[in-house]
C-alpha cells in the first residue's frame, strides 16, 4: 500500500508531463492562427502583430503592422480622394474643394482648420458662409444674393448701392468715374445683373 507521500511523489511527477502536453498542444495552435503582415484576417487575434485592419481602399482586412506608438489603425485616405467624413482622411479633413458636391480629403491649415471651398466673388448665393469673402449680399432691391468683396477700411459686408448713392450726390458723376477706372472691380459688380 503507497502512503500518502508516496501518492503526493506521483502527482508531482506526473504533473510535468501534463502540463508539457498541454504546452505543446497551445504551441501548436499559436503557430496555425497566428498570421504575418499581408495575409487577410477577420480578427486581430489570428495576426502576428495582433492587428488586423484595411490598408487601402480594398474593404477586406490583413494582417496590418502597428504603429510606433504600437497602435492598430486602419488606413486613412490621403489628400485628393473621395470621402463622404473626416475620419476617412489622413489630413482628419474631408470639404468640398471645388463647385461641384462632392467631398474630397484635403490639407487643413496652419492653423489646423479644416477650412471648405467656398465660392468667389461674383457668383451667386444664399448665406455668407458660402463665399471666400464672407460677405452674400444683394447689389440692388430687385437683384440676387451674390458674394461680394468686402468694402470700406474696417472691411465691412455693405452693398456698393449704399456706399454709391450717397457719393453720387456728394461728388458728382465725373468723380465716380474716375473712381470706376481706378477700382475696376467695383465696376464690375455694377454691370452684374
Amino acid at each position: 500500500m503507497a502512503g500518502p507521500g508516496w501518492t503526493m511523489l506521483l502527482l508531482l511527477l506526473l504533473l510535468p508531463l501534463g502540463s508539457l502536453v498541454g504546452y505543446g498542444l497551445q504551441k501548436q495552435q499559436m503557430n496555425l492562427s497566428h498570421k504575418v503582415i499581408g495575409e487577410p484576417c477577420r480578427s486581430h487575434d489570428e495576426c502576428q502583430s495582433n492587428c488586423c485592419t484595411t490598408n487601402s481602399l480594398d474593404p477586406h482586412t490583413l494582417c496590418t503592422p502597428k504603429t510606433i506608438l504600437l497602435q492598430c489603425l486602419p488606413w486613412k485616405k490621403p489628400n485628393g480622394y473621395r470621402c463622404s467624413d473626416n475620419s476617412e482622411c489622413q489630413s482628419s479633413c474631408c470639404v468640398r474643394n471645388n463647385k461641384s458636391p462632392q467631398e474630397f480629403c484635403t490639407s487643413q491649415t496652419i492653423f489646423l482648420q479644416c477650412v471648405p471651398w467656398r465660392k468667389p466673388n461674383g457668383n451667386f448665393c444664399s448665406s455668407h458662409q458660402e463665399c471666400s469673402s464672407q460677405c452674400c449680399i444683394q447689389l440692388r432691391e430687385d437683384s440676387p444674393f451674390r458674394c461680394m468683396p468686402r468694402t470700406g477700411i474696417l472691411a465691412q459686408c455693405l452693398p456698393l448701392d449704399y456706399l454709391r448713392l450717397p457719393l453720387e450726390r456728394l461728388v458728382g458723376q465725373e468723380h465716380l468715374a474716375a473712381v470706376d477706372s481706378a477700382h475696376p472691380e467695383v465696376t464690375s459688380f455694377w454691370q452684374l445683373p
